[in-house]
């Protein structure tokens, strides 16, 4: 399962008089693509730009058809525009994808379209890895819900496990040399998604600004 998915998932949890926008989702996903194409070295961010670094496929079909859409030639592409351009209708497409890929009669084309709120129940593989990388608090998987609007579950009691061996003291510098680059890469598409969600807010004030008017002009004696 990938990071789109598990946030798919997490969406269709939240309350139903508080649904998340279609739009916002599909900029959400479009970032959550990008950080598994980092986490899988395909590609690199320099400064806010995000550049190719390798051609392998990923094995899932999503991730590989984004990382086919990305501009190759430099100065390359921000994070924000990449949100913009492959976050069109990426909703829908993830959708589409999940109801063909899980087994026939699993119930999830029911619970993607609300037809009948007794389907939250519906139980998938896809949906137990979800919750339980929503469970466990997974950073990533917080933020990009945390941007959506979505709440943080709460937390339980820390568990206080010791390791029978600790790690060679290079290896562990090398390991949060590594989690602060990537903890440096988060923020910048944290902060891309921030600044396109905003976008999409003030196109959606501006037009409802319209309408209304429109219809004052219309309700006008």
């Amino acid at each position: 399962m990938t990071t789109p998915q598990d946030l798919l998932f997490v969406t269709l949890d939240v309350p139903a008089d508080r649904p998340v926008e279609q739009g916002d989702l599909s900029l959400a996903l479009a970032a959550a693509e990008l950080f598994d194409l980092l986490t899988a070295q395909v590609v690199t961010l320099r400064d806010d730009r995000i550049a190719p670094v390798s051609g392998h496929l990923t094995g899932d079909p999503m991730l590989d058809k984004a990382a086919a859409a990305l501009i190759r030639t430099e100065p390359y592409e921000s994070a924000e525009d990449w949100l913009w351009r492959r976050g069109d209708g990426l909703s829908a497409a993830y959708r589409d994808e999940l109801e063909h890929a899980e087994p026939s009669g699993s119930g999830l084309r029911q619970l993607f379209r609300r037809a009948d709120r007794s389907v939250d129940r519906i139980d998938s593989d896809a949906r137990r890895h979800a919750a339980d990388r929503w469970a466990r608090h997974e950073p990533l998987l917080v933020g990009l819900a945390a941007a959506l609007g979505i709440e943080e579950p709460e937390h339980g009691e820390p568990e206080h496990e010791e390791a029978e061996h600790g790690e060679p003291e290079h290896e562990e510098a090398a390991a949060h040399a590594e989690d602060d680059k990537m903890d440096d890469r988060v923020a910048v598409v944290l902060a891309a998604l921030g600044e396109a969600l905003t976008e999409l807010e003030g196109v959606r004030q501006r037009r409802r600004i319209e309408e209304d008017a429109f219809d004052n002009v219309w309700r006008a004696p």
